[in-house]
């Protein structure tokens, strides 16, 4: 399949990481929809455009003809971090406004983005009326759980990747990549401690182990996170990784003194990761421009796709 110069659409768009992966093969985004308000600010500013709103409130015969659908549908309903309420989630039927979407323009390609526990929600039947919805619109699919750090960046990031072939064009030679035989570190992607000073958590719980951070220096560069110390009860956001190892998953919210990214121990200090960082483990390039709420910022890359892996897994389909 020629990819260059294919049209796509941009759904449940955030800050565009299907964007940057797809433009970098020459393909053409024609309609983007996104409804939080920053993120628009975010995609406006790096994109020149304003993505449009509610999905909901868009009627599918004013959506430009296009080649690929590209949506990270909005995974709470599904993530073992929520309630885990699926279909019974309002967020969770948005996946029948891609359907509706779907239905009409019969596009080539449908690429879908989600977490890893999709596949198990409620006993494998969510992911069961997915696929029979998608069989019954005449494609084929393939999924496959892919993790960002196998892929050149420094995030231990699991997630489900979904791809679905319109059967009239499928030849079958569809294939998930293999993993990098590289990686990187937080090492490799921090930024200049004059820059990060205002992320160093200054507590007086904070405890390192010491024989751990001792192996950690020892040990040197690995492909895992290396957890070193906590901060008060060691909860979620309030444990210690060494900059040695990968980072934790980025998360849209999450508590504890290291929210959002998780605590690191970086050129001797213990500090939160910057929104740049944050944007380096997704794989954004450094022209990206970041809003300057650090908050909402931290927010969409928790909220993102990783930029490389899902580079990787469209050159699968070049072959078809």
């Amino acid at each position: 399949m020629e990819l260059k110069k294919m049209k796509f659409i941009d759904l449940f768009a955030g800050i565009g990481g299907f964007r940057y992966a797809l433009e970098s093969f020459g393909c053409k985004c024609v309609f983007s929809s996104e409804w939080d308000k920053y993120c628009q600010e975010s995609y406006h500013l790096n994109f020149g455009e304003i993505p449009c709103g509610d999905i909901t409130k868009i009627d599918e015969k004013d959506i430009p003809s296009f080649d690929i659908l590209c949506a990270g549908f909005p995974c709470q309903p599904f993530s073992i971090s929520g309630k885990q309420k699926g279909f019974e989630d309002t967020r969770g039927t948005l996946f029948f406004d891609i359907v509706r979407i779907v239905s009409y323009h019969k596009p080539k390609i449908i690429f879908l983005e989600n977490v890893k526990n999709l596949k198990a929600h409620n006993g494998g039947a969510t992911f069961e009326v997915i696929s029979n919805t998608l069989d019954s619109l005449n494609y084929n699919i393939y999924d496959k759980v892919l993790n960002a750090k196998d892929f050149n960046l420094p995030q231990n990031r699991e997630r489900i990747t979904i791809i679905c072939i319109r059967k009239d064009i499928d030849n079958g030679k569809f294939k998930f990549p293999e993993s990098s035989k590289n990686f990187v570190t937080i090492s490799d992607i921090k930024e200049d401690d004059s820059i990060t000073n205002k992320y160093i958590l200054n507590r007086k719980d904070i405890h390192i182990d010491e024989k751990k951070l001792k192996e950690a220096i020892k040990n040197g560069r690995v492909q895992k996170p290396l957890q070193i110390g906590v901060i008060g009860q060691g909860g979620q956001g309030n444990r210690i990784y060494h900059e040695n190892g990968i980072g934790i998953t980025l998360a849209a919210s999450s508590g504890g003194a290291a929210s959002k990214t998780g605590a690191y121990y970086i050129n001797g200090k213990v500090r939160k990761l910057s929104p740049r960082e944050a944007a380096r483990l997704q794989g954004f390039p450094e022209e990206f421009q970041i809003i300057e709420n650090d908050n909402q910022s931290l927010k969409q890359f928790g909220n993102s796709v990783p930029i490389n892996l899902l580079k990787e897994v469209f050159k699968g389909l070049k072959d078809i």
